[in-house]
């Protein structure tokens, strides 16, 4: 019969957990979404291009939610067994509410893992992975590079400028500024180039743009400017690939370069070096990935003091927020207090030790105030 209550109990916490998760990720993803337009209207990046860097944020999305959702779904799951009066039938058929605490508590413990699986492995590689998505992709819309009154350096070693632009597309007083290796059918990839026109326009394609009534002032190597001047030319802009930071971010290095960062022994790992400031805040990392989801059994445990019995109804009927606002506090601080955890060995040892100390203490309260109800 346990076995049959346990699967029953899991399968609502596991129903609550995947509505919530898929709820708060669609929104937290949609206002991401919407902010990464830019890619396409700022930096002329493909729409395909821009809906895969868009999905490859989920697990990171997902991975900060885990434990606020594990909050959510362990109180509506034992909420929805209470008001069903599905916990009085339990407890009169003799199972023990510690034994309730004990599969919420097993459950967390799965949730742990997941989380760190994900913070771990699965969301720094999606990361990594996006960022040269968009390192690597070429642009699609010569549009967007042309902004009015505002220089545009979104291509590495190209920068252009438009004074106006007309209803009917035309562009006025064009400048552009290519440092020699970008626009290679202009410079030749020999030296800059500076281009300045008095009108242009961009192709039906929207890979060109034509340039009309200027001239092109090439650097020569002996330090002369050659001049040519044109009455119509056609630059290619299609192709070209945006300027990103070549390495990756901490949050998409991988954890075991982090590690060996740590250790000191590798010394040709990409993003990697020795200062204070950056093992801080790989340090800091370090914990977001392992030491955060240790907070998870400890919410459990909290939670499952709505189990108690209350002669007084009227505050019982505040448990929940109670016990709710708590466990979103323990889990704020825990937030904020990861900064810290970096910058000592003692903030280390307090946010390590803090779960690991309180759990045993708080399930030990539990089995207290359940067994002298089972007295009663």
């Amino acid at each position: 019969m346990k076995n049959r209550v346990y699967k029953y109990i899991f399968s609502e916490f596991i129903r609550y957990f995947m509505v919530v998760i898929f709820a708060v990720t669609a929104i937290i993803w949609t206002i991401q979404a919407v902010n990464f337009l830019d890619l396409v209207t700022e930096d002329g990046h493909a729409f395909l291009i821009y809906l895969y860097y868009s999905f490859l944020t989920l697990p990171k999305i997902i991975t900060k939610l885990i434990p606020f959702t594990f909050l959510i779904a362990s109180m509506l799951t034992i909420l929805k067994l209470e008001k069903d009066n599905e916990l009085i039938i339990l407890w009169t058929s003799g199972l023990n509410k510690i034994n309730i605490v004990n599969l919420i508590f097993r459950i967390s413990l799965l949730v742990m893992l997941v989380q760190i699986t994900m913070s771990s492995l699965i969301t720094p590689t999606t990361l990594n992975y996006s960022r040269n998505l968009i390192k690597n992709s070429e642009l699609q819309f010569v549009p967007s590079l042309l902004k009015e009154k505002r220089f545009n350096d979104t291509v590495e070693g190209l920068t252009i400028f438009v004074n106006s632009r007309s209803v009917d597309g035309i562009y006025e007083d064009i400048f552009i500024r290519d440092e020699g290796t970008t626009l290679t059918n202009v410079s030749g990839g020999k030296g800059s180039s500076t281009i300045f026109a008095k009108s242009g326009y961009v192709s039906s394609d929207e890979k060109s743009l034509v340039l009309q009534n200027g001239n092109i002032q090439r650097d020569v190597k002996d330090g002369t400017i050659s001049i040519i001047k044109f009455k119509k030319t056609s630059i290619y802009l299609s192709g070209l690939s945006t300027k990103t930071t070549s390495e990756p971010k901490i949050q998409e290095t991988s954890t075991l370069h982090l590690i060996k960062c740590l250790d000191g022994n590798e010394t040709e790992i990409q993003n990697c070096n020795r200062t204070n400031d950056f093992q801080k805040d790989v340090k800091i990392e370090m914990n977001k990935r392992f030491g955060m989801p240790m907070y998870i059994p400890l919410i459990s445990l909290i939670v499952c003091f709505i189990l108690s019995s209350r002669k007084d109804k009227r505050i019982s009927a505040y448990n929940k927020y109670i016990f709710f606002i708590l466990g979103f506090i323990i889990l704020v601080a825990s937030e904020i207090t990861v900064r810290y955890s970096g910058l000592s060995l003692k903030n280390l040892l307090t946010y390590y030790l803090f779960p690991i100390s309180f759990v045993p203490i708080i399930y030990f309260f539990l089995m207290r105030t359940f067994k002298y109800e089972n007295l009663n």
